[in-house]
């Protein structure tokens, strides 16, 4: 389990009991401090009092657990409109959509595709790039998100 789901199985439960859903965990520990980015999201949105309630909640659990050595940053925020995508769920719920994806490693030659969302299977989503579908394993994806449409030229 890599400390993403860690961190999901940790603070799920929490962000739920708040009335919210947890959309997403992006851990990054490539910048000092870490940081860690939660997204939360709800039917009705999110206003900034949601992500301070999550944020005071999140961090008094992570001062407990204390899963994440050293210092880091906590940010808690709503997906917006171009928002990433973590779960074979959330693609599925976005099929026909236009997403940007880069891959931990290439494949078929690239780490990057920006196309529409065709499908979504058990081993990984279908993304079409200029008329040529590429099927991308879930493993090999290292973000996804949702994008606004490339309007042709006139």
């Amino acid at each position: 389990m890599d400390k993403s789901e860690q961190l999901w199985e940790m603070l799920a439960p929490s962000v739920r009991a708040l009335g919210f859903e947890l959309w997403g965990i992006e851990h990054h520990t490539g910048s000092t401090p870490v940081l860690l980015r939660i997204y939360i999201d709800h039917p009705d949105g999110i206003t900034v009092d949601d992500c301070s309630a999550v944020s005071d909640q999140v961090s008094a659990i992570l001062d407990v657990e204390d899963p994440i050595r050293g210092e880091y940053t906590l940010e808690v925020s709503s997906p917006g409109i171009e928002r990433p995508l973590f779960t074979p769920e959330q693609f599925r719920s976005y099929i026909g959509s236009d997403v940007k994806v880069r891959l931990a490693w290439p494949e078929h030659g690239r780490r990057n595709f920006r196309g529409r969302l065709l499908s979504v299977a058990d081993e990984g989503i279908e993304v079409e790039v200029d008329g040529v579908a590429y099927l991308l394993p879930f493993g090999a994806i290292a973000r996804a998100r949702l994008v606004e449409p490339i309007e042709p030229s006139r």
